[in-house]
């Protein structure tokens, strides 16, 4: 998913341009023995969270019932929240009250028991939301928030979140932040081991305030301050281009994003669209519900996705096919095209409907669900893997491009020359013809 800036111990950090890859892998496996050890220091954790991308939807529990997502069915007898457990909560609460250097706030250290069982999951896109964390949430999914103006999402073979887009008239692109910039630090707090929700919610803030990102780029610390503003992101972006050829980019899928793509078709179509280039570089996924809208405008009749939970209990999502796109068209994708816009470009693949181009996808083929409790708060948890309509599985694999073409950064930085797009242009033209 995915701030849009569109889903914590301070420590130095060594540059990992230097690091060969097993050194990584090994410093990786460290950092999360240590965590899993240390995971009752999630007590102290005083965090605020948002979130990228969701794909799935909310449901309401109250305390007393087990959420069973979707299946009705019980994963077990047995519990982990038992008297020892609560006793053992207690005993180290009294611990912190009295050993710790500082004054900690119950409310943090509750919200800090529920972080800590989702964090146990082990898994970075399930996590606990309080009420303000929600509403961030829902804020985010409307395509409005307060913030800098840029995409974010996780560097796997890091574990720290990177810029992943930038959108276009914000305070990010003011400031000079690249797609690719890695953030190690915000506000001179180290982000290593922390989700992207977390890192987001950190760069958010108040409108008119600043945040100090410390950046990776090319091997290099890069320091930037940036002024947090309102953003409104604008998910869809068409023109014409030469030879009546659309073009089409989503930067992400929102409650809004839909009646945008919509009213582009519209309008490109009544401008005598010969051909399409669908952009979906940096698009970190979305609501799943708006996704499936905007592949039933392109896809013919059949299976658009279909996701399977632990049970083996299959839920499909399907296509009418009678606004199949029948012209040439080419989908743009990259290294950050990720989750929902992963399900569409898996299914235009899976059909033969388009060409796809560019670089190998991220490669998240799991969907999440957003669980809302009766007190305001609400747990995002991973509930099920999704395949492509052929049955391919693309999670930490992604889907390879028909056409490889690796996006030249000098030449865009030079005269703004994307070499990706200009593939695009002659490949549609040469299907037009």
């Amino acid at each position: 998913m995915s701030e849009e800036i569109k889903e914590n111990n301070e420590a130095d950090i060594t540059v990992p341009q230097t690091m060969d890859k097993a050194q990584k892998k090994r410093e990786r496996k460290k950092f999360w023995l240590g965590f899993l050890v240390g995971v009752v220091g999630v007590l102290l954790a005083a965090c605020i969270v948002s979130v990228v991308a969701y794909l799935g939807f909310r449901k309401q529990v109250s305390y007393s019932e087990e959420a069973q997502l979707s299946t009705g069915k019980k994963s077990g007898s047995s519990s982990v929240v038992t008297s020892a457990t609560t006793a053992k909560m207690t005993m180290i609460e009294r611990l912190i009250k009295k050993n710790y250097y500082m004054d900690v706030d119950e409310e943090e250290l509750r919200d800090g028991i529920y972080r800590g069982m989702l964090a146990s999951l082990n898994d970075p896109y399930s996590e606990y939301y309080s009420a303000e964390d929600l509403k961030e949430v829902i804020e985010s999914n409307e395509g409005i928030y307060y913030g800098i103006g840029a995409y974010v999402s996780l560097d796997t073979d890091l574990n720290l979140s990177v810029i992943s887009g930038i959108i276009s008239g914000t305070p990010a692109e003011e400031a000079g932040l690249q797609e690719g910039d890695i953030i190690y630090k915000v506000d001179g707090t180290d982000t290593t081991g922390m989700s992207v929700s977390e890192v987001v919610s950190m760069i958010r803030g108040e409108e008119h305030t600043t945040v100090d990102l410390s950046l990776i780029r090319d091997g290099e610390v890069v320091e930037i301050t940036v002024e947090r503003r309102k953003v409104e992101s604008p998910t869809v972006e068409y023109e014409m281009l030469d030879g009546n050829i659309g073009y089409i980019q989503i930067t992400e899928f929102d409650d809004v994003t839909t009646d945008q793509f919509t009213e582009a078709m519209a309008v490109l179509k009544g401008q005598n669209m010969k051909g399409l280039i669908l952009d979906l570089r940096s698009n970190g996924g979305g609501n799943l519900d708006t996704c499936i809208d905007i592949s039933q405008q392109l896809l013919p009749k059949g299976l658009i996705v279909y996701t399977e939970d632990k049970y083996g209990n299959r839920d499909e999502y399907t296509c009418d096919g009678q606004r199949k796109f029948d012209k040439p068209l080419v989908v743009l994708v990259n290294g950050y095209t990720a989750s929902a816009s992963e399900i569409l470009t898996g299914a235009i693949k899976d059909y033969r409907l388009g060409t796809v181009m560019g670089t190998t996808t991220y490669g998240k083929g799991i969907v999440q669900q957003i669980i809302s409790l009766k007190d305001g708060t609400a747990v995002k948890m991973t509930i099920s893997r999704y395949y492509t309509p052929k049955g391919h599985y693309i999670h930490q694999t992604g889907i390879e491009p028909d056409i490889e073409v690796e996006f030249d950064a000098d030449a865009y930085k030079k005269d703004k020359t994307d070499n990706q797009l200009e593939a695009a242009k002659t490949q549609i033209k040469r299907l037009i013809d």
